[in-house]
């Protein structure tokens, strides 16, 4: 599950006993190495799909973590790439990672809150990848909107998740059951660490990007095993 220079299990016990913003600074040099970050065939194909190299003038990610989908998503652009993360541990790290990557357009780094992010009408693409975890459900309007204002008039805002699975699997259960710790968690301890699983998957998301102004497309068949399940989602700001 982890790599060699992944955390050892009582850092990941350190990071979850410590807020989400500070969780993250701690891990974040060995983020890469852990089963957490989205694996790159992920990343390339969605890459791909938004379009062949300097088709777009910017893109966000959002929770951009230590740079990985923002190293996909630099061949794309013309003029800039730009990630927003809570954490800057995180954002440390995704600087000292995107030194080389391919492409020629601004990287800009900035510490900030999903929720509330600073930009109207900027980017042509926003993604997020793997941190839909973080925000808890009743929160998820509000990101929506948070990126939606982020986009230019028919910006797209990309991401992958999947339907619910079924109710007989273990991995249903095992979800459940951490996110029942992590609530326990946050009730006896803070500040709290937000982690959840089973987290805005289809077809809720679809309905909260519906509800918040975008035209949703949902792509599924994209991805090979064992990332068969996911499905590309495509929000275009009406």
């Amino acid at each position: 599950m982890f790599e060699k220079d992944g955390p050892s299990l009582w850092e990941l016990a350190v990071q979850a006993l410590s807020s989400t913003e500070r969780g993250y600074d701690l891990l974040a040099p060995k983020f890469d190495h852990t089963p957490f970050r989205t694996p790159d065939p992920i990343l390339q194909r969605a890459a791909a799909e938004i379009g062949p190299p300097l088709s777009i003038d910017r893109a966000l990610d959002v929770c951009c973590g230590t740079g990985a989908a923002l190293r996909a998503l630099r061949p794309l652009c013309r003029k800039s790439i730009e990630g927003v993360d809570m954490s800057r541990g995180m954002l440390a790290e995704a600087k000292r990672r995107l030194a080389d990557a391919p492409g020629e357009a601004e990287v800009v780094l900035e510490l900030g809150d999903a929720l509330d992010l600073p930009f109207r009408e900027r980017f042509d693409v926003a993604t997020c990848f793997g941190a839909f975890g973080h925000i808890e459900e009743h929160d998820e309007g509000r990101f929506v909107r948070s990126v939606y204002r982020s986009l230019k008039p028919g910006g797209r805002f990309v991401f992958v998740t999947a339907d619910p699975p079924p109710l007989t699997s273990p991995g249903y259960w095992m979800a459940k059951g951490f996110n029942a710790t992590m609530r326990v968690r946050n009730w006896l301890i803070s500040p709290p660490f937000i982690m959840y699983y089973l987290t805005f998957l289809l077809p809720e998301a679809r309905r909260r990007l519906e509800q918040n102004g975008f035209e949703v497309e949902v792509r599924e068949g994209l991805f090979d095993p064992p990332f068969g399940r996911l499905a590309l989602v495509i929000g275009t700001k009406a």
